[in-house]
């Protein structure tokens, strides 16, 4: 296994991780602004507001994605079980 190899594992290693946490950060971002703005405007600063919401959100979207995401962990995993034989030289 040369640098080569190691640098490209690690590209597909990082591009998985960010595919699999894009959808749960952009759904806690949107509902983190939406109660930001619903803060703002009724002026209450209630922390708990700010909390329950997002982490409902969150847990609803890995319901909503969680077959997707599980799908894409797969194919990487089973390419490197592919590929495992190219990593032992």
């Amino acid at each position: 296994m040369n640098e080569a190899m190691v640098i490209e594992l690690g590209q597909q290693t990082l591009y998985t991780i960010l595919i699999l946490s894009a959808p749960m950060l952009g759904v806690g971002l949107i509902v983190g602004l939406a109660v930001s703005i619903f803060q703002a405007t009724t002026q209450i600063q209630e922390a708990t507001l700010a909390f329950i919401p997002k982490i409902i959100a969150i847990f609803a979207s890995i319901v909503i994605f969680g077959p997707w995401m599980l799908s894409v962990i797969l194919n990487f995993t089973a390419s490197l079980f592919n590929n495992l034989s190219s990593f032992i030289q």
